[in-house]
Parts: C-alpha cells; sequence; structure tokens
C-alpha cells in the first residue's frame, strides 16, 4: 500500500451520463440482461483436500470479497441500486462483527468472523469447477460461502496458468491499473484526476525504470538463482498466460470488468478496444510498487539533517546533537521489542566519530521538481497539492506501518501446539490488494494471500503443515548520497570524473471518460539518475553545489525476492523453522517473517541490509566518495556486501513474539521515528505477556487479545492516566475542566476502547470522552513542547514525526477512513517528558524537560488550559465532515472505507485497528 491512503478518480464514478435517464427506467433491466446474457455457469463438481495437517483450526479473513471484478452489468446495478456481485463483500460483514462479537467468542465461533482455511472444498461445498481454456492438466475450484479460487494441477505449468487465470478472474482491472502505477502511467491508463496524477509521481519518483531496466531485473533474478531462477522464469511464463488467456476469453465473450469501457479502453456497444496482453516486465512494475509500499525502510536523511541543524542551531552543536538524538530514540531502553530476549542485533547504530557527513547548508535545500511541461489540468492547483503531497509521501522515512503478529509457543498454550492470529495491514481497498487461494501442484502446496497480479506463489499464508506471516519493519537500506555538482547542474563528480546525471522521463497526457471527467491535460515526470541513485534535493555543503540521491539497496532487484518465495510455497523445502527461515532470508524487501507449525515458532527479519562504511551514520547525507559506499558495492548492478543472516533479528521458539511495526530487538535501529516507551505494540505486548503468564492460552483468548487491541485507543491507555496524574496534583476547581476530567477518566476505566454502544449504533460509548482527547493531543502536545523547543526546532521534529494519528485525522501519514491507527505520533515523548516533570524514573529520557519547562505546577496549568480549549470544541469542529460524514459525525469519521480501485462500492464499517488479511493457525500434527 502507498504510505498514504489513495484514492483514484473512480472515486467518484458516476452512470455513463448518455445512459442517465435510461436508467431511470426500467429499460436498464434490458440492458442488464443483455450484458449478463455471456456469463456461463460452470458446473460443480466435488474437489478432496489433501496433506492438511490442521485439523480444521486454520482460518482466515479477507475483506471485502474475492471477487473483484465486475461487468458493466454489474457496475451499473451497484450504481443505480447498491446491488453486489456475487463474492464482492460477503467477507466484510464477518471481518466488522468481530469489533462487537469479540467478547463472546469461543473457538466453535472463529468461523462465524473468520473463513475455513483448510486446504480443499468439500464436495458439498463446491460451487463451480473449471478447466481454465479447456486444459486437462489444472481445474479450478470455487467453494459456495467464499469463491475463493482453490487450484489444483496436475503438472507446474499448468498449476501457474491457472493461477494466472484465477487471478484475472478476481482482479484483471486492479492488476491493469498498477501495472501502470508502476510504470509511472496511471494518469494515461485512468485518467487525470488529481489524486492519480499523485499516485504515480510518487512511485514513479522512487522507482524510475525504463522497460529495458524492468527486463534487467528478470534477467539478473533468474541468473544469479540457478535451477530456482529457471524455475520462477518458468512460472512466471505460465501465469502471464494463464492472466492472457482470460483476458481473450472475457474479451471475446464480452464479459470483462466493465472498468474497460467506463475509461474507454472498450466500446460496450461495439466491442472495439482493446485490453493489452501482460509481460513479464508487468510483473516487476507491481512488484516496485508493492515493495515500495510495505517492504523498503529508509530514507529521510535529509528530513533528518534539517531538524538536527535546527537542533543545534537552538542549543549548540553538542547540546543540540543530545537533544536530537533524544527525539530520535534510535535505541531506546523503553522500547517494546520482538525478540526480547536480551539479544542483541547491531545495525545502523551511531558511530562513535561519523565520517563523511554531508549536511546542508541551512536553508539551501530545495526538493528535485518532477513535473515539467505541464498543461491543462496537469498544471491545475489542485495538480500541484497532489504532486507536493506525492514528493512529500515519496522522500519520508515515515512509512506507513503495517500489519501485526500474536504469536505464542506450545509451551503456554492448552493444547501444547503453538498458535498465531498474524497479518498484513494492506489497507481497505474495493478490490482488496490481496486476494486469496489455494494453489496445489508439483512442488506447490499453499493456500493464502498474495498480491494481484503476483499470485505464482502464496505470499502470505500457510503450506501443509505450517503457517507463515510478515509485518513491514523498516530498517534502515536506503541512503542518502551528496554529489558534488560540476559543469552545470546535471553532472557530477563521481570518482573525480565530471560524469553526465541520466534523464529518465515519462510523458503522459489524458482526456475525460465516463469514470473521469477530469478535463484534458498532459505533462512530463523527469527523473535525473546518477550511480548512486535519483535525484531527490539539491542544496549546498560548504557552499558547494551538490544533488542530493536516494540509494536503496533493493533498488534496481524489484524481483529477487521471488525465490524466497517460491521456497515457502514448496512442501518439500519447508519442513520446519529452520527451513522457514531459510527461505524468508531469499527475500531481499524489509519484513518481519513469522511461523508457526504444530511444535515449534519462529521468527525472521528479511532485507538487504547494506554493510556501510566504518563511521557512516546512517541517520544522515554523506559524500558520494568511494570511502563512504556501501561495502564492495558495485554500481553497474547496485549489488554490495549485506550483513549476515545470523545478524538479523531472529528467534526460534522463543515463549511469544509481538509485533505491530516496533523495534524487532536491542541495539536494531529502525528508520522510522517513534520507536519509544510508547508505540502500538504495547498493545500487543501488554495483552499477550499477560496470557503467557497465566498459561492455557487458546484461540480464542489470543483473537480477543488482537481485537481487543484492535479497539483500543494508545493515547488514553497508556498516556492519559499520566496527564491526569499531573491534572490531579491539585484539586482541579474549574467546573469545565472537572467534567472533562471526569469523563475522560471514566473512558480510561471503561478500557479506553473506541467501540460502539452496541453491534450497529454508529455512536461510540464514552463519546464525549473521545471528542476531549482528539481535540486535547495536538493543542497539549504543541503547548507542551513548541516554547521549550522553539518553532523551528517543533516543526522540523513534526516533519520527522507527526504529532497525531487518530482514526479520524486525515492530517495523519495514513489519511482517514483508513483503519490503521496509532503508528506515528508523539506519544513517547509526552509519556517520557510527564513522568520526568512528575519526578518518576526514565530511562532513555528526553534531552530536556519541557512541560512547563520541567516545572510541575507550570505543566499542569498548560495541560489545564488546553484540556479546556478541547473541552469547549465542537464535535463539528473536531470531526469537520467529508464527501461520507457529516460534520460532527464521529463514528463516521472514524470508519473505514474500502476505497474503490474500480467501479464497485461498499458500504462503511466501525473502525478497528487490524490486519486487513488475517490468520488463525493452531496446528494439530506435522509430516
Amino acid at each position: 500500500m502507498p504510505r498514504r491512503t489513495v484514492r483514484t478518480t473512480l472515486d467518484r464514478l458516476r452512470t455513463p451520463g448518455r445512459l442517465t435517464g435510461f436508467l431511470k427506467s426500467a429499460s436498464i433491466c434490458v440492458l442488464i440482461a443483455g450484458l449478463l446474457s455471456s456469463l456461463t455457469q460452470a458446473t460443480a463438481t466435488a474437489a478432496t483436500a489433501s496433506n492438511d495437517y490442521c485439523g480444521g483450526q486454520c482460518s482466515d479473513i479477507l475483506p471485502p470479497g474475492e471477487n473483484g471484478n465486475a461487468t458493466l452489468a454489474q457496475i451499473l446495478l451497484n450504481q443505480a441500486f447498491g446491488t453486489q456481485p456475487s463474492h464482492a463483500e460477503d467477507q466484510l460483514g464477518p471481518y466488522a462483527n468481530l469489533a462487537t462479537g469479540y467478547s463472546g467468542l469461543t473457538d466453535a465461533k472463529i468461523n462465524t468472523f473468520f473463513n475455513d482455511a483448510s486446504f480443499g472444498v468439500p464436495s458439498d461445498q463446491v460451487a463451480s469447477t473449471e478447466s481454465p481454456a479447456g486444459r486437462g492438466d489444472v481445474t479450478i475450484v470455487r467453494d459456495k460461502k467464499t469463491g475463493v479460487p482453490h487450484i489444483t494441477g496436475t503438472t507446474r505449468y499448468g498449476t501457474e496458468f491457472g493461477a494466472g487465470y484465477a487471478a484475472a478472474e478476481d482482479r484483471l482491472w486492479l492488476m491493469d491499473v498498477f501495472r501502470h502505477v508502476g510504470r509511472g502511467q496511471l494518469t494515461t491508463f485512468a485518467g487525470g484526476a488529481a489524486s492519480n496524477q499523485g499516485l504515480e509521481q510518487e512511485f514513479y519518483r522512487n522507482a524510475p525504470y525504463s522497460e529495458a531496466d524492468l527486463q534487467a531485473q528478470i534477467d539478473n533474478a533468474v541468473a544469479n538463482n540457478g535451477a530456482r531462477g529457471q524455475q520462477a522464469l518458468a512460472d512466471a511464463n505460465a501465469y502471464l498466460a494463464g492472466i492472457n488467456a482470460y483476458i481473450d476469453a472475457s474479451d471475446s465473450g464480452r464479459y470483462f470488468p466493465g472498468e474497460y469501457v467506463l475509461t474507454g479502453h472498450k466500446d460496450s456497444i461495439t466491442n472495439a478496444g482493446t485490453i493489452d496482453h501482460f509481460k513479464i516486465t508487468d510483473l516487476v512494475a507491481l512488484g516496485s510498487v508493492i515493495g515500495a509500499l510495505f517492504g523498503a525502510g529508509g530514507g529521510g536523511e535529509v528530513n533528518n539533517a534539517i531538524s538536527l541543524i535546527a537542533a543545534q542551531s537552538k542549543y549548540g552543536v553538542a547540546e543540540g546533537t543530545k537533544v536530537w538524538e533524544s527525539f530520535r530514540e534510535r535505541n531506546d531502553p523503553e522500547a517494546v521489542l520482538t525478540v526480547h530476549n536480551g539479544e542483541s542485533f547491531p545495525y545502523a547504530t551511531k558511530p562513535a566519530d561519523a565520517q563523511g557527513e554531508a549536511l546542508p547548508d541551512a536553508g539551501s535545500v530545495t526538493t528535485e521538481p518532477l513535473v515539467y511541461d505541464a498543461t491543462g489540468t496537469g498544471a491545475s492547483q489542485s495538480a500541484t497539492a497532489a504532486s507536493k503531497t506525492a514528493t512529500t509521501t515519496a522522500l519520508s522515512s515515515a512509512r506507513r506501518g503495517m500489519s501485526n503478529a500474536l504469536v505464542v509457543s506450545g509451551k503456554y498454550t492448552a493444547s501444547g501446539h503453538p498458535i498465531a492470529v498474524f497479518g498484513p495491514q494492506t489497507g481497505y481497498f474495493a478490490p482488496q490488494l490481496l486476494m486469496l487461494q489455494e494453489i496445489q501442484g508439483p512442488g506447490i502446496s499453499a493456500r493464502g494471500a498474495s498480491f494481484a497480479g503476483l499470485s505464482m506463489y502464496v505470499e502470505l499464508g500457510r503450506g501443509q503443515d505450517y503457517s507463515w506471516s510478515a509485518t513491514t519493519s523498516g530498517q534502515d537500506i536506503i541512503d542518502t548520497y551528496a554529489v558534488e555538482l560540476c559543469q552545470d547542474d546535471y553532472h557530477y563528480l563521481y570518482h573525480g570524473t565530471c560524469t553526465a546525471m541520466d534523464k529518465v522521463e515519462r510523458a503522459n497526457s489524458w482526456k475525460p471518460t465516463t469514470a473521469d471527467g477530469t478535463a484534458a491535460g498532459s505533462y512530463t515526470m523527469r527523473v535525473w539518475r546518477t550511480k548512486y541513485g535519483p535525484v531527490e534535493y539539491r542544496a549546498t555543503v560548504g557552499g558547494k553545489k551538490v544533488a542530493y540521491t536516494t540509494l536503496r539497496s533493493s533498488y534496481m532487484h524489484e524481483a529477487d525476492s521471488i525465490i524466497g518465495f517460491q521456497m515457502l510455497n514448496d512442501p518439500d523445502y519447508v519442513k520446519g523453522p529452520k527451513d522457514f527461515q531459510s527461505a524468508a532470508q531469499h527475500i531481499n524487501y524489509t519484513f518481519n517473517w513469522f511461523y508457526a507449525d504444530s511444535s515449534h515458532t519462529a521468527y525472521y527479519n528479511s532485507g538487504d541490509n547494506p554493510v556501510r562504511a566504518s563511521g557512516v551514520d546512517a541517520e544522515f547525507p554523506v559524500w558520494g566518495q568511494a570511502a563512504y559506499e556501501w561495502k564492495n558495492w558495485d554500481p553497474a548492478t547496485n549489488t554490495a556486501d549485506y550483513t549476515p543472516a545470523s545478524a538479523h533479528p531472529n528467534s526460534v521458539d522463543q515463549d511469544y513474539y509481538v509485533s505491530w511495526n516496533n523495534k524487532q530487538a536491542l541495539d536494531y535501529t529502525s528508520a522510522p521515528w517513534g520507536d519509544g516507551s510508547v508505540h502500538r505494540g504495547n498493545l500487543l505486548e501488554d495483552r499477550v505477556k499477560k496470557l503467557v503468564a497465566a498459561g492455557g492460552v487458546t484461540r480464542t483468548k489470543l483473537v480477543q487479545a488482537m481485537a481487543d487491541a484492535a479497539l483500543a485507543d494508545l493515547r488514553a491507555e497508556d498516556v492519559l492516566p499520566k496527564l491526569l496524574k499531573v491534572v490531579n496534583s491539585s484539586t482541579v476547581t474549574d467546573s469545565t475542566v472537572a467534567d472533562a476530567v471526569s469523563k475522560l477518566q471514566a473512558w480510561v476505566s471503561a478500557g479506553a476502547k473506541r467501540t460502539e454502544t452496541s453491534a450497529g449504533s454508529k455512536k461510540y460509548a464514552n463519546a464525549d470522552a473521545i471528542r476531549i482527547l482528539d481535540a486535547w493531543w495536538p493543542l497539549l502536545v504543541k503547548a507542551e513542547f513548541q516554547p521549550g523547543l522553539g518553532n523551528d526546532l517543533y516543526t522540523a521534529i513534526t516533519s520527522n514525526l507527526p504529532v497525531d494519528e487518530a482514526p479520524s485525522a486525515a492530517h495523519g501519514p495514513t489519511g482517514s477512513h483508513a483503519g490503521s491507527s496509532f503508528q506515528y505520533g508523539w506519544w513517547s515523548y509526552v509519556d517520557k517528558d510527564i513522568r520526568a516533570v512528575l519526578g518518576e524514573n526514565v530511562q532513555g529520557p528526553l534531552g530536556q524537560k519541557y512541560c512547563g519547562g520541567g516545572s510541575l505546577s507550570s505543566c499542569r496549568d498548560i495541560l489545564m488550559s488546553t484540556l479546556k480549549t478541547a473541552a469547549g470544541t465542537s464535535a463539528s469542529t473536531v470531526y469537520p465532515g467529508d464527501s461520507l460524514c457529516s460534520a460532527g459525525d464521529q463514528w463516521c469519521a472514524d470508519s473505514i472505507v474500502q476505497r474503490t480501485l474500480g467501479g464497485i462500492k461498499h458500504g462503511n464499517i466501525s473502525w478497528q485497528n487490524r490486519p486487513t488479511f488475517q490468520q488463525v493457525v493452531e496446528y494439530t500434527s506435522h509430516r
């Protein structure tokens, strides 16, 4: 997922203008009947399960539904009457209902809220069976409940052909959208709305690949991986053949996704127009999007330098550096850890004597332009704003936190078998970015979720007797280099030679369509590339003109991770935790990987972590000179020496593991800021630690722990009690403040949840307390810190780490209606500062005391004043309303929306902070 929520022009999808009046008459039935006539029903036959060691105790869920394709008729019905295609949203209700149903959960009721993820389909549950393109070596069986494809092949080619065919059946339009995003061509394909412009700009800036670049990545991945590389290439080609067979069949049968008509690619009457076949470089383009969304930690070194300079300007070099480091929290002793046994895994730690730093001169930094020669709506005010947002998102180190995991060793469960509840938070989209599938064939045996268009293997799911999942880890694999300019702004010194930058361009233009009425426009995206990566900023360093470039270890290696996923799907490869860790070591993106079978649990942190030159501080830009390059770095292939597997945080059979994008282990620095004393990982840590201490953990109890944390307001649970302690340090005499304190205290006592009064009420319990805290938090943070830090430093640090990310906070990096919340914010800073003012013990304190200058009474005055202001702030001001919600509608402001990436829309659901795709597993036996 982008590091912010995506909205496309199809959010505003409307019925074709020429059909508006037509749709108001009974004649719509004639139109729809004609459009539906080409759809055929496959014959239902039995499918049998095999090699399943989960004993019926594996479950999964992926809202809104498996079916992400819709014909024009189905889109028109949805737009006019709200009707849904089959299996388009049948997983949305069970997913949503857990928020109010988890308290009464039992093991027997788990599949009320999840799908049965057993292998195969019982004969009485088979909805359809097909042999794609008439092949005799593969069948696709779909079950009645969810419509998930269960692909069984007798040959490897047939198996992968079936996987491609099923992917196109369920996600063709989405796959097409994202191959164009990955190529920087979304506006040309889907329309010129500002959101589309922003999206393509964000990804093109990160991965400005030419067609030759894409092909070279495939060639290198195959060449460097022996037989497995050759097998991956064969699998990909078979997968593509399946996709293209479906494109041909749906085109000739006229049941292709209706969005192709609405965006002008196909004619609904004559069927003129084409749907382009997929090619192997499209898979790399798709992979680059997914990698940038979820698997690329780091960057942000220029922003770090700006805030450091501001701190040194405020306090002097020594004290300013100390203050900056205290806010950075590189290795905070109070941070929640995934590997919590005390083992240290040093990475990207602060060097004793930093070498090669290239900090910009104050005020000299400018962002490298991306858009040139804009015309029409490509040059509009909204386009400019979208471009600015895309640039900020692309260059920020605050990658959006994704996913969580709760894994408990069998030593502490009721059955003696490990239990896991885990999955990725990939945002909420319609159709969903992920799709469910089961694949059974020679060398492949798995069920789970895969990103649409990359589903030749299951990427997160289960094998015959094991399950695996991932969370985004975010360790730093991106560095910023300062290259000294020579001759002009487009030449730089490389190893002493004045070298020309490479210019890479993408010219896009668009015109209005039924789906997107944005007026015609165009622009060219232009990126200047150096051997040290694309240029992102320009500045001066010591008066010398420089370009700042960003170099990512996975740049030009978007296809490499395919080998790790191939291994995870291979039952002959993964037979235990060490095999799992070995497979994960072949994934070059930055993820935390978790594993559970009937006897063991395991964890491994993946990613190509470059070995940096001695003395280089990964937090800041360094000079683009040989002395500061990655060890044995080859610019021609962007390869280098990487830290060995043993240096990555890893573990087998720890008592429990939790991850919510928190710090991995002692001394292992992650790129995003905020790994301090209060992190949303604490919401899991506190609950799972208590379960393990009591013993007898069951699937029900672990699901309940996850679901309870999913409704918690992190600020209210972990910080608010300390704020109230300061306020109540003297008698509160102001009636407004006293009333607010009473409401907030009652909310904390009730569990500090953002939850409905009853299922479907669309009203929060403790609604007034929630409103008060939502209004109070940004006020108190500013009043607490800005006077001491000064405006420049306060502003600079907020660029490194946003103040708040409440569910309704559209100003947070995730955006509104996105579910994922409380990843990025100043909760740790407030917690440490307030505890310090209270005189409590603080490990890893901030450089100074800020609230009231360290005076308890002055701090109390600040909190009282801002609390009074917050208490008097109306709900309509706190929740100002948007296209979905009226002003003041608190529940709606928090609610989750399935962002439309196609023509089908879904209703919003009550807020939960949990994975999008999620598994609940407890294996009973092993091969």
